[in-house]
């Protein structure tokens, strides 16, 4: 295992299981849904969110030094700086999974995207780095759900057609990130629902009564009766057989979905669901939420220009963002900040760099720097611009090279997709990672 750092997770206890009939909607004062995310308020100001209790809220699991160690241990590959660094810092049953993986059993990843916008910000790139980079090791087939139809039934404004165009482009941002096509289906909800999805999701709406949809989201009888029922839409990727012509039809194969915390409501509800109609649970992986340019007491919003920074903006735009609205760490002037130093915590350009700066040993000398005073706010910001700049560059590269034929590759469900049933685990192959 690679040598600790001050950015990689700490080893702590397991937390205690989640009380029956406990709402996952909010902890204390912070509040915390697949809609909305808001840190405690404190004297007038948004705290940052308190994960550990969150985990205790959500009774979840917190993943430790052991299970880095075990991760590394099986792919052969040290763990990815999301993971060390904890960005990734919370599961359920990560630790059942690998063990199939162990035994030579197969299992696919699952993930989304709400298109809510023309373009997808720089917070919107983590799960799908993230999951590129499951999908080079583990060499496991992919499934992304576009959900546009719940941007249109949670969205008063937005008719069917905005949705239809940001998913269009979207999907083609997604596709960017590099995913193998032939381990990679990418679907919208609007336009692919065929017979096995939609006799999966039937299924699941017949498991799951309105109260607990109510007590679970929090709807009240002015909500429409689409969001109530969304629950299934989303819970059906979830189960193999909603995919016959990839997995086939027995829906015995798991998944593990990574995703922020806010989305772990609707996959409890689906775990229940898979206990009832016999299929595997999903496994899943939790991210912290990526700050708004504004402070860590909330995340980024693609539909609120001055919280985000997109991935088609340039170069001037990222460095006037960060320079005028990245939230500072820092002190009232050079004089106390020298002397007291800054606050990593809060500083909206140090935690970019957690996101997206690779070199453990760099990010903690930054840390160490300017927590003592010897960096400077505005230097930390110019590191900052420099390393999300090159991301988001690298990023428009391939998004130019995304062509027609390439989307409907990705897009089509019948795409022939080479998936197999015995991971490398099971012929102690270890996986290169593409960089």
């Amino acid at each position: 295992m690679t040598a600790a750092t001050p950015e990689t997770v700490e080893a702590v206890q397991p937390a205690p299981p989640h009380p029956d009939g406990t709402p996952d909607t909010a902890t204390q004062d912070q509040v915390v849904t697949p809609w909305e995310v808001k840190g405690a308020e404190v004297d007038g100001k948004l705290a940052a969110i308190d994960y550990n209790k969150l985990v205790e809220s959500f009774g979840t699991r917190l993943i430790d030094e052991a299970l880095l160690e075990r991760l590394e241990k099986l792919t052969g590959q040290k763990p990815h700086r999301f993971l060390r660094r904890g960005m990734f810092f919370s599961h359920r049953d990560l630790t059942v999974l690998l063990d199939r993986y162990e035994q030579g059993k197969p299992f696919y990843l699952y993930t989304g995207r709400g298109p809510s916008s023309g373009s997808m910000h720089v917070g919107h790139a983590v799960p799908f780095i993230f999951c590129k980079w499951l999908q080079d090791v583990f060499q496991v087939p992919l499934v992304i759900q576009l959900t546009d139809d719940e941007k249109f039934l949670f969205k008063q404004e937005l008719k069917i057609a905005d949705v239809e165009k940001f998913t269009r482009e979207n999907a083609r941002d997604i596709m960017a990130f590099g995913f193998d096509p032939e381990k990679t289906f990418i679907f919208s909800n609007l336009e692919y629902m065929n017979a096995a999805f939609y006799k999966n999701v039937v299924k699941i709406s017949k498991t799951i009564t309105t109260s607990v949809s109510k007590a679970t989201f929090g709807f009240v009888d002015s909500d429409n009766v689409g969001k109530i029922g969304f629950v299934s839409v989303q819970a059906a990727p979830a189960f193999s057989n909603t995919f016959p012509q990839i997995f086939g039809p027995k829906g015995d194969v798991p998944c593990l979905i990574p995703c922020a915390i806010d989305q772990d409501p609707y996959f409890r509800l689906t775990r229940d669901v898979a206990t009832k109609l016999k299929y595997p649970k999903p496994a899943l992986l939790h991210s912290k939420f990526f700050p708004a340019l504004q402070g860590p007491g909330t995340k980024m919003s693609a539909s609120d220009v001055n919280s985000a920074i997109y991935l088609h903006d340039t170069p001037n735009q990222i460095k006037k963002k960060v320079n005028t609205k990245a939230f500072s760490g820092g002190r009232d002037n050079v004089e106390e900040h020298k002397k007291y130093g800054g606050n990593c915590d809060v500083d909206v350009s140090f935690q970019y760099l957690r996101f997206f700066l690779e070199d453990d040993e760099e990010l903690g000398d930054i840390r160490k720097r300017y927590t003592s005073g010897d960096l400077l706010t505005g230097h930390l910001k110019q590191r900052c611009i420099e390393v999300v700049s090159e991301m988001v560059k690298e990023f428009q590269e391939r998004r130019k090279a995304v062509t027609d034929e390439t989307y409907k590759n990705f897009m089509n469900p019948d795409f022939p997709r080479k998936v197999s049933m015995k991971p490398p685990s099971a012929t102690n192959t270890k996986p290169e990672v593409k960089k």
